[in-house]
This record gives C-alpha cells, structure tokens and sequence, in this order.
C-alpha cells in the first residue's frame, strides 16, 4: 500500500525509466522506489536523517543515493521530463509569474566545512562562505531567498538561491535565465515566456529593457517613488510604463506555489548545510507538484492554451 506522501503507481510508472539503472558492479542497488520515498518522508516532515523510519532502508543509502543523484543531475532532469511532457501537450502556460520567498535557515543549517585560500595560510571568510551556501544574516537570523517563476498553472520552470538579504531585481534576469524547456523533436529549448508578471519589487528600467530586448510583454506595477519622479521631471520623465491590469490579477500563482512548496517541511525551514542539497529538495518537491498535476487535465494539440477562470485556476 502507498504510504501518506509517497509516489502513487502512477508517478512512479513516469519517472522509473528515467532513474540511473545498475552497472552490474558491485552490490544490486536497493529498491529506487523506496529511497525515493524515504527522501519524500524526510523532505516531508524536516526530520533529521538519521530517523528515517526502518521501512526505507538504512538511512545512509537514502542519503547517499539523494546526494548521488544531485551531484549527477538526475532531480534535474526528472524535473525537466515532466516539463518537457506538459509543454508538448500544450498544457504549459507560457504567462510566468517571477517572485521570492524568504526561508528561516535552522541552527543545523550554519557551519558547513569552509576551505582555506588558494595560499592554503588561513580559513575563507566565514561570511563570504555563507553567502556561497544562500545563507544571509538579517534581523530574523540566517535566511535564504527561493526565487521562482512558475508557469500560468503555478507550477515552477526554474529556481535560484540566494542570500535572505539580496535584493529581488538582481536576480530576476537570472531566474529568467533560468526557464528553458526542451522540444521533443527538432528546435531550440523554449526560453522566453509571452508575458512576465512580477509585483513592485522588480519594478525597475533595466528588468523592463531586458525584457523588451527579448520581446517578453510585461506587467509590472509601477513604484509610487518611480510615479513620483517620473511627475516631477514632466516631458522628460517619459510616459509611464504599459499595465494590464486585468493580466496581473493572475499574478498570484506564484503565491500558491510557494505555499504548496512549504508543505514539505524541509523546505518551509531549512535543515542543510550545502545550498546544492537544499536546491535538490526544492527541484524534488518541484517534480511532485508537477506528477500531482493531471496528465489529462487542460490536454491539448501543441501550441493551444489552457483556459483559466476567474481566480486563476486552469479548467
């Protein structure tokens, strides 16, 4: 029987072909069905590794084989089958919506090993090592910053980590950067959405030049300190930027994202040390978000969009 939080026949038929398969050396490798669920249990509940229950094998091989397959790529590459799968069927909506969330980082995710200079005389800064792991000091402590854009049905295309302390707008061409999406024949990987919401934070002139060099429409509202600068210079200040009001209504599924991503609780806090392990939890609880998504839901001949009602919601 499928436990609580685990994959379902379904999900597992989808990505069992897709996961590293024995090289007949050495020792037969444990069921990769129950380490991924003991990798679900642990990011669904933050517990610590060692209590993994018995049911899932000794949590040394668990951590191992989630380890090996981050170092390896293959989260990210699970993560870029169902993308790649949803996008062919035409059920990726190409409207993205960009934000940030701020997670507490734990006591248990400070002091990861630090490696001395290239002289080999003395240890690495300490907060120039933090800020390499997404760790940021703020008035609430460590943090770390999750930035995503999702597609119109929130499901995430790309992620970046930072700092707690960074700013949004430095990051929003990254994330942006981020989202490419395979063809399943010929052509180059979708890159660039039709339409980028974002609230006040990335209003700013270079985020906008970005996107219009790219020819990306955007929806951004404008900063009451940019309305009032941009008053007070007159013919100069230039006309205020276009907004599709109606077209931002949209933008909060980028907040129900991120609330569906902090159900898992080692996401909601951070427990790791290394960002690249902290990053493999969010692309794994990414891929079950998007395995929980109706393969049948809004299906469509390639290149149709999906209707969405009122709130958003596709139907």
């Amino acid at each position: 029987m499928t436990g609580r939080g685990e994959l379902t026949d379904a999900a597992w038929e989808r990505i069992e072909p897709l996961l590293p398969g024995s090289d007949r050396c050495g020792r037969p490798w444990r069921d990769h069905r129950q380490v991924v669920n003991g990798v679900l249990w642990r990011l669904r509940t933050g517990a610590p590794w060692r209590d993994l229950p018995e049911r899932y094998g000794p949590w040394q091989t668990v951590y191992e084989r989630f380890a090996r397959w981050d170092a390896d790529g293959t989260w990210a590459k699970l993560l870029e089958h169902v993308q790649v799968r949803d996008d062919a069927a035409g059920t990726v909506e190409w409207t993205v919506s960009v934000d940030s969330t701020i997670n507490r980082a734990h006591q248990h995710a400070a002091g990861a090993r630090k490696k001395g200079k290239a002289d080999g005389d003395k240890l690495e800064d300490p907060e120039r090592s933090a800020a390499r792991q997404a760790l940021g000091r703020s008035r609430g402590g460590l943090t770390t910053k999750v930035h995503l854009a999702v597609d119109g049905r929130g499901l995430p295309l790309s992620l970046v980590l930072t700092p707690g302390n960074t700013n949004d707008s430095t990051v929003c061409e990254a994330v942006l950067d981020a989202v490419r999406v395979p063809r399943t024949g010929r052509g180059r990987p979708r890159t660039r959405p039709d339409r980028v919401l974002a609230d006040k934070a990335y209003s700013s002139r270079a985020i906008r030049a970005w996107c219009r060099r790219r020819s990306i429409a955007v929806t951004i509202p404008e900063r009451s300190d940019q309305v009032v600068n941009r008053l007070r210079r007159g013919s100069r200040g230039g006309r205020p930027p276009a907004f599709d009001a109606e077209a931002y209504k949209h933008r909060n599924v980028v907040e129900r994202c991120f609330s569906r991503l902090k159900q898992f609780r080692a996401i909601a806090t951070r427990f790791d040390k290394l960002a690249d392990r902290y990053q493999a939890g969010l692309r794994l609880a990414s891929l079950i978000l998007w395995l929980r998504e109706p393969a049948s839901a809004g299906a469509q001949r390639p290149g149709a969009r999906t209707v969405s009602t009122p709130d958003g919601i596709p139907s």
